[in-house]
């Protein structure tokens, strides 16, 4: 028998009306977003599912609603029986799997994600930081590229290794500029601007990471009743005190994502369940590994849906 790993999507993945027919359908996930709602003081599911979209858009909005999600389309798989046998989450989705493997409970989770987008957009002024996806580089050689770039005076670092020839760059805006521009030095074919409200997962992002660390050190962290393979690393973690330490470092550390799912296949995982808004780790995991079997769980259809 493979093993299944449970897998949580992150910022991008949001949509104006996710999860709200689970909300209307399913009592144990309306109970979450009255949950989220309580805990945040304002009526989140409200936004979550009415808009409008510029607002959800916003990064201190985006990530507790995308949490909240992904927790609710997780309690609605509950009387399913169907236990993972690791987690992972993609940036935010982190958050989301320790709440799976029972790290965080989830009002401390909503309540953190909601303050650690609100840093992450404070950390450095509007306009200053950018980031791009660069498509068909070589990691290496894209590396070396914002090595020599920010050798040259403007910051910019690798923010997430997706899958193979898909690699976000991140840093200040003359930085990300002249990645964009000399992106065929690297081997790459072209490289999209993203639309973000600044350098995630960049040096850039230290202020935040300082600001989110005095916060992740009034919360109870417990040990996981599965392991969780972070970001940072790309290994599983099982020491509370190191996954607290490993989410400070993680804003401004790449997502290693690609790293993390062939950890996971070599661990012997060949059924990845995606939870939450959207698809975009399936398509992501798809690229990295095309026999693994990819189930996303996005819908009322789907939590009915044999896995």
């Amino acid at each position: 028998m493979g093993k299944i790993a449970f897998v949580f999507p992150g910022q991008g993945a949001q949509a104006v009306g996710m999860g709200k027919d689970i909300y209307d359908a399913l009592p144990q996930s309306r109970a979450v977003f009255e949950q989220g709602n309580k805990a945040l003081g304002f009526d989140l599911s409200q936004l979550v599912f009415e808009g409008p979209d510029s607002e959800l858009k916003q990064t201190v909005n985006t990530q507790p609603a995308l949490l909240t999600t992904s927790v609710a389309y997780l309690a609605a798989l509950s009387d399913r029986n169907i236990k993972p046998d690791f987690v992972a989450g993609h940036s935010l989705g982190e958050y989301s799997a320790l709440v799976a493997a029972g790290v965080l409970s989830y009002e401390d989770a909503v309540r953190l994600v909601r303050l650690r987008g609100r840093f992450m957009e404070e950390a450095v002024p509007g306009g200053q930081g950018a980031m791009a996806a660069v498509l068909g580089a070589e990691r290496g050689a894209l590396a070396e590229l914002c090595r020599s770039i920010s050798e040259e005076g403007s910051i910019v670092e690798l923010a997430n290794v997706n899958c193979p020839g898909q690699i976000v760059v991140s840093g200040s805006q003359t930085g990300v500029a002249a990645v964009v521009e000399r992106v065929k030095e690297a081997g790459g074919k072209r490289a999209i601007p993203l639309e973000v409200s600044g350098p995630f997962h960049s040096s850039m992002m230290k202020a935040a990471a300082d600001r989110l660390s005095a916060e992740l050190a009034r919360v109870t962290f417990n040990a996981p009743a599965v392991p969780v393979v972070v970001n940072v690393t790309a290994q599983p973690v099982s020491n509370p005190e190191e996954i607290r330490e490993l989410l400070v470092q993680q804003v401004y550390s790449p997502v290693l994502w690609q790293d993390s799912v062939e950890w996971l296949i070599a661990a012997g995982v060949d059924t990845f369940v995606e939870i939450g808004s959207g698809s975009v780790l399936a398509g992501l995991i798809r690229k990295i590994d095309k026999s693994v079997k990819v189930v996303g769980i996005n819908s009322l259809e789907s939590v009915q849906a044999e896995l």
